[in-house]
């Protein structure tokens, strides 16, 4: 399976203590979609903004990866998952059911995405973007 990191996932060592059996394909952008920080956690979120675009990553993942990003990412609950195809295959990503006002993420958090960013060579500028609210 696909699946489609924009947060801390994109941090190559956290992700592979998580998922044992991911492997890292390449960047990607989401297109139509914007990134921001949400909720009582202060975490990272895509929504759907025509016009706007989302720097990630893609990985392969096994059915075990997925249930432990399942775990992490508290789904049902905090996160739905939402799917986009990308050359004939389903790409899943995780997305909030409750769409919060903007809340800055913590210091800590923030760190994790800015390695994630270099592991993944993605530009630095989409995510001081979405730090603006």
């Amino acid at each position: 399976m696909l699946y489609f990191a924009y947060g801390s996932n994109l941090h190559h060592e956290q992700m592979k203590k998580r998922c044992s059996g991911c492997k890292y394909l390449k960047k990607y952008i989401l297109q139509d979609y914007r990134l921001t920080f949400r909720s009582h956690l202060c975490v990272a979120d895509i929504e759907y903004k025509k016009g706007s675009s989302v720097q990630g990553a893609l990985f392969e993942i096994t059915a075990k990866d997925e249930s432990c990003l399942d775990k992490y990412e508290d789904y049902p609950t905090l996160y739905k998952k939402i799917f986009f195809k990308y050359e004939g295959r389903d790409v899943m990503a995780y997305s909030m059911e409750k769409k919060t006002p903007f809340k800055y993420p913590s210091t800590r958090y923030l760190n994790i995405i800015k390695q994630g960013y270099k592991d993944c060579n993605l530009d630095s500028n989409f995510l001081i973007e979405a730090l603006k609210g």
